[in-house]
């Protein structure tokens, strides 16, 4: 038993990828660790899971404490367990992430979170642990998703035009996209309502907007419908630099 009980001082923790969209930008909610390890890095919202507790609900009450969000879905994303991650001792940590609206969500931060600030995703530098490893991952992961899922939808505001959907999938994918093959792509789909309506108080000329049909894409699912945004080599242009 003796032997065994070396077993029984891993410690656990969730940490939290939070994206967001904004004018163009695909960004990450980061804090500023206002205590030691670390103290005055920039890292991802995260901390410890307690002894009664499970993973999942420790990830939602972490994210709340550090940040203030509520009601966020969040999916995990996979395990870190370098033996040396941790300055303490041996923590394992489980990742989420999830995207969410910048505009529609308030920070608050508490805790050891001395404050909470969005970052572009080209502009972070070195994170406290290993938390540019589990962003790195985290977006590898976001580019996967984002050409099999519609999940890019939840970052635009509820009207939209195609040259916006488009900047949010370059964004994310950090590619530019050819925008016809792109446009004849994503409408193929039958997934966007043309709401009749035109952008207004714009410089340029206006542009029609559109509407994600969640209903109509949740139908096509149960029917088998498969979204894959990539499958044409053409749709794909180069990486941004």
């Amino acid at each position: 038993m003796a032997e065994e009980t070396k077993f029984f001082k891993t410690a656990f923790s969730v940490d939290n990828v939070i994206f967001g969209f904004d004018d163009g930008d695909l960004k990450v909610l980061l804090i500023e660790r206002g205590e030691d390890p670390y103290v005055g890095m920039w890292a991802l919202p995260g901390d410890l899971v307690y002894p009664n507790e499970d993973i999942d609900s420790s990830a939602t009450r972490v994210l709340k404490e550090l940040t203030g969000l509520e009601n966020v879905y969040l999916e995990q994303v996979k395990a870190f367990g370098a033996v040396e991650r941790h300055p303490l001792g041996r923590v394992i940590t489980i990742a989420y992430y999830s995207l969410i609206k910048i505009s529609s969500n308030k920070l608050k931060t508490s805790s050891f979170a001395k404050k909470a600030k969005w970052h572009s995703i080209k502009q972070v530098e070195t994170l406290a642990f290993d938390h540019s490893e589990i962003l790195k991952a985290s977006i590898l992961l976001l580019k996967k998703s984002i050409r099999n899922r519609p999940i890019g939808f939840e970052l635009l505001p509820p009207k939209f035009t195609l040259t916006q959907l488009q900047h949010l999938y370059e964004a994310v994918l950090d590619a530019e996209l050819d925008k016809r093959n792109f446009r004849k792509k994503i409408l193929s789909m039958g997934l966007l309502e043309d709401i009749d309506e035109m952008q207004e108080g714009v410089a340029h000329r206006p542009a029609r907007l559109y509407r994600f049909d969640k209903q109509k894409y949740e139908t096509l699912m149960a029917e088998g419908f498969v979204f894959e945004l990539s499958d044409s080599k053409k749709l794909m242009g180069t990486t941004k630099q």
